[in-house]
């Protein structure tokens, strides 16, 4: 008995070993399937292809019609690698199921049943010589059952040769018979007569589950036979159902239970009718529901297994290890698609399958049973080298061997057996517990596993480590749109740990790695203060600050409230509009988390500058005010209107525009201004005024009306100017005076009606041009460029005309350039100076008098010849001498040409800066001396005057504050050597600056 037992544990042990190592059972691949062969290929090869995987790699066995196929007795079957190759099949020896068994030193499995047939065929007929089949009608049928073919009522040219044809269809092959006369008898003509039906269906036919069925029926008569089809419970026809031409074929695709029970064909005609029934009996081969799994157990465990599948009729059970079928035993079990093995032993390993069967299929479901025996190891699952636990934590370490059967669980803590505690437990699957753990609980643990067939230990270390606090929390915030704000994040943790901060707003991570607009993470190691910069409307929610370890995750959790403008008011309806007036309504908007005040009802015309605010009533409109009458609008204007809320942080985005409407028209009110007019020809009296704009006109047909009496009549003449832009109005009469007063007055009108006139105005009457010319004419030339003409003033007088002033013209004797000027004066001067003109020209001058009727006659012309022009060259070799306050200046006399005016003397120009006032001195001589501030710089110009004008200015000369110079400073602003040898007698003239 001794050695039995050590033979019992070696044996599992060395199971286990093979098992956990290399070996595995095996799986197919690939399994037989069903074959249909044609009849023909005689000389071919059938494969029926097996594959498995395993370890090592299976053999294969062969069953036909569950009897084991012997290789070495018959080259007619041969084996191809798993597959089983058979040469020149033939039906009465190879029609039948094959099944293929896979075997490896782990065990055996059987393949599923695969069925060998041979292939079907079909048939059709050719008339005479014609190559096409004879196709289906009501009076023709081939059926594909008996190859027959029928004709329901033969006609004359039905008479001929008919010949078969049979065709293979796997092998895509025809054969045909020879051909059949048809001859029609001379004896007789064929009566009327009922349908008798010649092709059937079988009373019963059993049908595969997603077959499809057909059913022939097929009669003769005369008249032709109609056929149909109904189902014998009067339930409807599928809707899947097909029908042949000739309605002789009823087809059901894809059958299913629901299509079983009784069919019937009814063929009919004028002399009766014809019946054939059938059954259709549905039947399924298995479908698994439930398959078996691979199971690892240890010795002496129980094995629970249980297969189930479908079908119709109902599959039974059968159960085989390594290939042959179980029976039941002392220690097994077999009821159905249960398998129970009690006490399990090493022996009891293998490859076990579930076959599911009806008497239309077997099904195969495998799996392996592996029977463990071991002692308890740790190299797969040893303990945690080291556990990490916080200070208050709870802590489980693992102890999982593998061991078979289970083994028993003890723990040390260092060399001290652990024993259980209000705080330390053992726990069913072997961990240890510790619940509240201190700091004293650190050190080294060691799980001791036992069973019979040995011990084993593993050991690892306990950390422990301080606890992680938020310390500064974020809170709760109330802001307004646009402030920066912090949110602090702050904890104490152990020194030894990594602190990982994240946050989330409204449920999502805020990756600050990215950049995200208006966060940032500030803040040191141990501080994860979020700071949110320029905050949004859109901001507001729940912010929560995650702080991680490798230990722990806390979070704390704070509401921002983001307060701002209110946003736009919706839905802006104009819902009446009057002259005047419109009611508004509108929907607020969002209030932005604080509470809308006030609303404001803003208008836009085509005339306005952008969007104005506009009164309404009532006047206020406050937060809980969602319509209101805007007032003071003007008619016959097109309007928009939107409204813009406000509440304690500002005024928010204005709503969208309501539609463009336009108020009613009304009769004008607002009359012309600035009335105003006379001038035009004798006999005319000219009207004008400022014509109204567009938005003031309050509707169509808008025009003016213009009022006008003379001076102390009581009668007013009435005229309407229809065009809008009008601005004045000319009444011609022959009677009118010249110079007349006129009472005037201008109103306006519309479609609507007439509205306000203007106050009274006076205007006069036109008046006739000046009659006489002026006297005393003369003209005088005071430069290069200018003269100026002078007259005598015309005495008013009502027969001559009145003079409002007058105007000179002038011109050159130069007909070839033809230069005319004109040039005005007003009121009762007499002199005019004309200017830009050329030099040493001569000049013709006139003049007459104007009025507002026009100019009189023109003077008698003068002329005169203007200056010569001035001097081209400036001044040079200029030189000057600062001694204390005084400047001394000395320049060369300058030389005119032939056609330029003789140098009558020079300006000195002086300033202290380009910014400051000019200063001149004028001389006949080529010297002067000037009196110059001790502590101001000097810019000095010096030009030369004559006849014909100023002439040209030399070059600036800066003179620097005394400061800068020595007190005996000389400047020459031509060579040294030039300067003495042009002054022989050097002039001064001293002039005291007193202008500054």
């Amino acid at each position: 008995m001794r050695l039995l037992w050590k033979l019992v544990i070696l044996l599992p042990l060395i199971n286990s070993c093979a098992g956990e190592g290399r070996f595995s059972r095996p799986i197919f691949i690939q399994e037989p399937q069903d074959v249909i062969f044609p009849l023909d290929l005689s000389r071919s090869e059938i494969i029926l292809t097996c594959t498995a995987n395993g370890y090592p790699s299976p053999h294969y066995r062969w069953k036909q019609n569950g009897t084991d196929i012997d290789f070495s007795m018959t080259y007619h079957y041969r084996l191809d690698g798993g597959s089983l190759a058979i040469s020149s099949p033939r039906t009465d020896q190879d029609i039948g199921t094959y099944q293929c068994l896979a075997t490896n030193p782990v065990g055996t499995i059987l393949s599923r049943k695969a069925k060998l047939q041979f292939a079907y065929l079909s048939y059709a007929w050719t008339f005479n010589d014609n190559p096409l089949y004879v196709q289906e009608d009501k009076r023709r049928f081939v059926s594909q059952d008996t190859g027959n073919l029928y004709i329901a009522k033969v006609e004359p040219s039905d008479v001929g040769n008919y010949t078969c044809f049979i065709t293979n269809k796997e092998a895509h092959r025809s054969v045909q018979g020879p051909p059949t006369p048809l001859v029609q008898r001379t004896d007789g003509v064929m009566g009327e007569y009922e349908p008798k039906i010649e092709v059937r269906f079988p009373e019963t036919i059993q049908a595969a589950k997603d077959s499809s069925v057909k059913l022939e029926c097929f009669a003769l008569g005369n008249p032709v036979p109609d056929i149909s089809w109904r189902r014998l419970d009067g339930s409807p026809m599928p809707g899947k159902v097909k029908y042949s031409k000739s309605q002789a074929i009823l087809e059901i695709p894809k059958f299913q239970q629901e299509d079983e029970g009784f069919y019937e064909c009814i063929a009919g005609n004028l002399r009766g009718r014809n019946l054939a029934k059938g059954q259709l009996i549905f039947y399924a081969p298995p479908e698994w529901e439930q398959k078996i799994q691979n199971t690892y157990l240890s010795i002496y465990d129980s094995l629970f297994w249980e297969c189930k599948a479908t079908g119709k009729p109902a599959p039974w059970y059968t159960w085989l290890k390594n290939g042959e079928r179980l029976n039941p035993e002392e220690r097994i079990q077999i009821e159905n698609g249960t398998l129970i093995i009690t006490t399990l032993n090493v022996s009891d390993s293998g490859i076990y399958q579930c076959a599911a069967e009806n008497k239309y299929q077997t099904i195969y479901a495998n799996a392996e049973l592996r029977v463990l025996a071991s002692a308890p190891d740790f190299s797969k699952k040893p303990i945690k080298k080291i556990s990490v636990v916080q200070v208050g934590g709870d802590i489980s370490i693992e102890c999982k061997p593998n061991a078979f059967p289970k083994a028993s669980i003890s723990w040390k803590r260092g060399t001290e057996s652990l024993r259980q505690s209000k705080r330390i437990f053992i726990l069913e699957d072997g961990s240890l517990k510790i619940c509240n753990v201190t700091r004293s609980d650190a050190g080294s643990y060691t799980c001791v596993a036992t069973n019979q067939f040995g011990s084993g230990k593993s050991s690892g270390s306990l950390i422990v480590k301080e606890r992680t606090v938020i310390t500064i929390p974020p809170s709760k915030m109330d802001v307004t749109v646009g402030e920066s704000i912090v949110l602090p994040c702050q904890v104490s943790h152990d020194p030894t740990m990594e602190v990982v901060f994240v946050w989330y707003f409204n449920g999502d991570v805020i990756d600050l790695k990215k950049g995200v607009a208006h966060f940032e993470r500030i803040g040191g190691e141990s501080v994860g203060d979020l700071m949110i910069r320029n905050i949004q409307l859109g901001h507001s929610g729940k912010y929560l600050c995650t702080v991680q370890t490798t230990l722990e995750r806390l979070s704390a959790v704070a509401d921002i409230i983001v307060r701002g403008p209110p946003g736009p008011p919706e839905d802006v309806k104009v819902e009446h509009i009057s002259s005047t007036t419109s009611q508004l309504s509108w929907r607020p908007g969002p209030d932005n988390n604080s509470p809308i005040q006030i609303f404001t009802v803003q208008t836009r015309t085509p005339f306005s500058v952008g969007w104005q605010a506009v009164a309404t009533v009532p006047e206020i409109l406050n937060g809980q005010t969602y319509n209101a009458t805007v007032v003071g609008l003007s008619p016959w204007v097109e309007y928009e209107f939107r409204v813009v809320a406000g509440n304690n942080i500002g005024i928010g985005e204005p709503s969208k525009p309501s539609e463009l409407l336009r108020t009613k028209a009304s009769v004008p009110i607002v009359a012309p201004a600035n009335i105003n007019g006379g001038g035009g020809s004798r006999s005319e009296l000219v009207i004008t005024w400022e014509s109204i704009p567009e938005e003031l006109q309050n509707g169509e047909g808008f025009g003016y009306i213009v009022m006008f009496r003379p001076v102390g009549s009581t009668t007013w003449t009435k005229e309407r100017v229809a065009l809008v832009e009008s601005s004045r109005f000319i009444y011609r009469n022959e009677s009118i005076m010249p110079l007349s007063p006129f009472e005037v007055k201008v109103g306006v009108y519309n479609n609507e009606g007439e509205g306000s006139l203007s106050t009274v105005s006076i205007v006069y009457s036109g008046e006739d041009e000046p009659q006489l010319a002026p006297r005393g004419t003369s003209v005088q030339s005071f430069s290069a460029s200018e003269m100026e003409v002078s007259w005598n003033a015309i005495a008013w007088n009502r027969n001559t005309g009145r003079v409002l002033g007058y105007e000179v013209l002038y011109w050159t004797d130069n007909s070839k350039e033809s230069m005319i000027g004109k040039s005005r004066v007003s009121g009762n001067v007499t002199t005019k100076n004309i200017t830009g003109l050329r030099a040493n020209t001569i000049y013709f001058a006139s003049v007459r008098a104007y009025n507002t009727a026009g100019t009189g006659p023109s003077s008698p012309p003068v002329n005169v010849t203007t200056k010569k022009s001035p001097p081209s060259q400036p001044p040079a070799n200029i030189a000057w001498k600062l001694s204390n306050s005084k400047l001394c200046l000395n320049w060369e006399h300058v030389k005119t040409m032939e056609n330029e005016s003789e140098v009558l003397g020079y300006k000195i120009l002086y300033r202290q800066n380009r910014q400051s006032k000019t200063h001149i001195l004028e001389t006949n001589n080529t010297s002067a001396e000037l009196l110059v501030p001790f502590e101001e710089d000097y810019l000095i110009e010096i030009r030369t005057v004559s006849d014909g004008g100023d002439g040209s200015s030399s070059e600036e000369i800066r003179i620097p504050k005394m400061s800068s110079l020595s007190s005996t400073g000389v400047q020459i602003l031509k060579p040294c050597t030039k300067f003495l040898s042009i002054v022989g007698i050097f002039y001064c003239f001293a002039i005291q600056l007193l202008s500054r």
